[in-house]
């Protein structure tokens, strides 16, 4: 009597590399989405601190004066010095889960498709925090994530990643540009044109975060498809 032998593992299984097993991005991916929800809140405060600032301060610069425009400018400063906390609070929380979910997505993407991607995986974090890389690194690892996690046989196109990365980076900058000239502001007339800058930056801010939601949640849904289709193994090479 012979001893059967023991199923093979899938495909798949045998593909991915070491350390590398699925895992739902579901909980992550709604809690990212969320977050950035609250990125966007704030950002929606900070332009309203904007518009106050540049109000005010453009009143200051016509030479309206008097107790009443002190007050507004005080409250103004106040809630601008606010709003720069909340979107700082938020933002560190939503990149630390943010990067939770990037990585898990990543590695569910190796298993799908390691031949797919062009950098490690340490990558996945490390390239947000190298600098000059970090300005296309990011959106490498994130384009590479898309197409392994793509229907077998399909073409997908990049549109909602180029969109949010390139947005991200505008924002990036012109808020760098913006916080330098609040900063270096001497008069009421550069302080105006300061937070007019800021403002456009902060709508930049959150038109990013509505794209970086849209790539989460389609990312997201993309893996689970993927997994609950049935599309596993890769089709060989060749």
């Amino acid at each position: 009597m012979t001893t059967p032998e023991p199923a093979p593992m899938p495909t798949w299984a045998n593909a991915a590399p070491p350390g590398a097993w699925l895992r739902s991005p579901a909980a992550l991916g709604r809690a990212t989405a969320v977050l950035l929800g609250l990125v966007i809140a704030t950002d929606l405060f900070a332009c309203y601190a904007d518009w106050l600032e540049m109000d005010v301060t453009g009143e200051l610069a016509d030479g309206v004066t008097g107790a009443n425009v002190i007050d507004r400018a005080d409250h103004a400063d106040a809630l601008y010095g606010m709003a720069g906390i909340a979107q700082g609070v938020a933002l560190v929380a939503t990149a630390v889960v943010y990067l939770c979910w990037l990585w898990r997505i990543r590695v569910n993407a190796e298993v799908f498709d390691a031949s797919r991607h062009r950098m490690k995986r340490g990558w996945t974090i490390g390239a947000w925090f190298c600098p000059v890389v970090n300005l296309w690194f990011p959106r490498r690892v994130v384009a590479d994530i898309w197409d392994a996690s793509a229907r077998w046989g399909s073409r997908p196109g990049h549109t909602p990643v180029n969109a949010w990365w390139t947005l991200w980076l505008l924002s990036v900058v012109v808020d760098q540009y913006a916080a330098r000239s609040y900063r270096q502001a001497e008069t009421a007339e550069e302080l105006r044109k300061a937070s007019t800058t800021m403002l456009f930056s902060d709508c930049l801010d959150i038109a990013a975060a509505v794209l970086a939601i849209v790539v989460v949640v389609l990312l997201t849904r993309m893996q689970e498809r993927k997994v609950l289709s049935g599309e596993l193994p890769a089709p060989p090479l060749g």
